[in-house]
């Protein structure tokens, strides 16, 4: 599966922030749906057939929801998922796929997914999301991860529809399905690449997007290399260094931590001595607080004989009166960032 919009790696990196039309082919927008009021299902139908589809679904208010394609309701689906790192459940024989399930609140969630798409198989689902929880910074996000299938193996998905059973879906909620092909050769990419930033030009302790665009979804990657000694992440929006960051954080598949009233928010390991590769999600509504899913990876002593590590985790930035308009990552450790450190930021509206 092709996660980025353009190959990561590709062609090196400028000095500057730039941004840039899109390239031929990539994630393009199939079609998206806000609520009205009156149905419990939000249906993006009509679906160009594609290999792979991503979906983007928030929501400021409903409890549970589940994702269904082409109108199915029978108990053609089974899933796997985990709250908050607990162990494993499972569900057979389902008539939906959860993918924020355990929970019956009502505060905001945000979920990001891929789906497999091939018409003689399974397909095949992965989504994680993250959820508000009490407002604050003093109240650490929900996170969820599941993996799903349905049990369907003579046609492709022709509708994606995002279900909750507890309420009906407003106009505050959105459903936005992207579709991705390797023969595409459309030059109308959903993702707009913000931000490209390297060290090049020395080491430091910071690396910035810089002043970037404000879009309501934000896709941001980072590459970083130690130098010197140990490293670490911590994020901050508009630089903003006050106690207004909330964390769940999982290392390596253990227990959740959290950690509130924060100066910065964080993925990773931290303390790392060797490269990391991370990737993260933003719901960046003005009006509301900014949640962040994300996952990463570090290298660890390098060759086949040790495995790497890994973190995943959600943080929220409770600020409700802006829009992330910079990202910012920050090194309180002992070394400092390498020269191949980078990061990558994308948007869409």
């Amino acid at each position: 599966m092709v996660l980025f919009q353009q190959p990561f790696m590709s062609g090196g990196f400028p000095s500057m922030n730039r941004a840039v039309a899109g390239a031929v082919g990539g994630w393009v927008e199939l079609g998206r749906i806000s609520g009205t009021g009156a149905s419990s299902t939000m249906t993006v139908s009509s679906l160009a057939d594609k290999r792979y589809y991503m979906f983007l679904l928030y929501s400021p208010q409903n409890a549970e929801h589940s994702i269904r394609f082409n109108g199915d309701t029978g108990s053609n689906y089974s899933s796997r998922e985990s709250q908050n790192g607990s162990a494993d459940g499972t569900r057979t024989s389902d008539v939906q796929m959860y993918i924020d399930p355990a929970y019956s609140g009502t505060t905001a969630k945000f979920s990001t997914g891929y789906i497999a798409n091939y018409s003689t198989k399974e397909k095949l689902l992965i989504s994680h999301t993250a959820e508000q929880r009490t407002a604050g910074a003093s109240n650490a996000p929900q996170r969820w991860e599941v993996v799903a299938k349905h049990a369907q193996t003579s046609n492709p998905i022709s509708s994606i529809s995002a279900y909750t059973p507890t309420s009906n879906w407003t106009s505050n909620d959105e459903l936005v399905v992207l579709g991705y092909d390797p023969l595409d050769s459309h030059t109308n990419n959903f993702w707009e690449e913000l931000a490209s930033v390297d060290l090049s030009g020395g080491a430091a302790d910071q690396i910035s997007s810089g002043t970037i665009t404000a879009k309501k979804y934000l896709w941001v990657q980072g590459y970083f290399e130690d130098s010197g000694g140990a490293i670490n992440q911590e994020i901050t929006f508009n630089n903003d260094t006050s106690n207004n960051y909330a964390v769940r954080h999982n290392v390596d598949g253990g227990t959740d931590s959290t950690s509130t009233s924060r100066a910065n928010g964080y993925i990773g390991v931290g303390g790392i001595t060797s490269p990391n590769f991370l990737n993260f999600f933003i719901i960046n509504n003005t009006s509301n607080e900014k949640l962040v899913i994300g996952h990463d990876i570090t290298q660890n002593t390098a060759g086949a004989s040790t495995a790497p590590r890994r973190a995943e985790g959600a943080f929220k930035w409770v600020n409700t009166s802006n829009q992330i308009t910079e990202i910012d990552f920050n090194n309180s450790a002992a070394g400092s960032y390498g020269t191949k450190t980078r990061i990558k930021v994308w948007g869409a509206d």
